[in-house]
């Protein structure tokens, strides 16, 4: 059947984020409930809803809290078991390195 949502992975949309990882996430960063959401540009209240299993929070708002957790370096892996690692943080400006420093960079 073409074009069938069925079977495989086709799509490139990640799975959804659970709630015990956006928790598990935000511990290894180190970050609180309104940090996530101040990075995420959305209420407070829907990363503690969200956390706390109330309500239906829409995929969108969830999506762009596990863009957030992943750009700070948060993996998530799915199998065998859902959870989440620490990695290497995309995006982020580490600024000049020691080895690096010149006098060209140095203004």
């Amino acid at each position: 059947m073409t074009g069938s949502d069925e079977g495989g992975q086709s799509g490139a949309v990640p799975p959804a984020m659970s709630p015990a990882q956006s928790r598990a996430a935000r511990g290894l960063l180190g970050w609180s409930e309104a940090d996530l959401a101040g990075k995420a540009g959305c209420d407070p209240s829907l990363v503690q809803n969200f956390e706390a299993g109330y309500g239906d929070s829409p995929s969108g708002q969830i999506e762009a809290l596990r863009g957030v957790l992943t750009a700070a370096g948060i993996v998530f892996t799915e199998s065998p078991t859902p959870g989440v690692s620490l990695g290497e943080a995309r995006g982020v400006d580490e600024g000049t390195r020691l080895g690096n420093l010149t006098t060209e960079n140095d203004r």
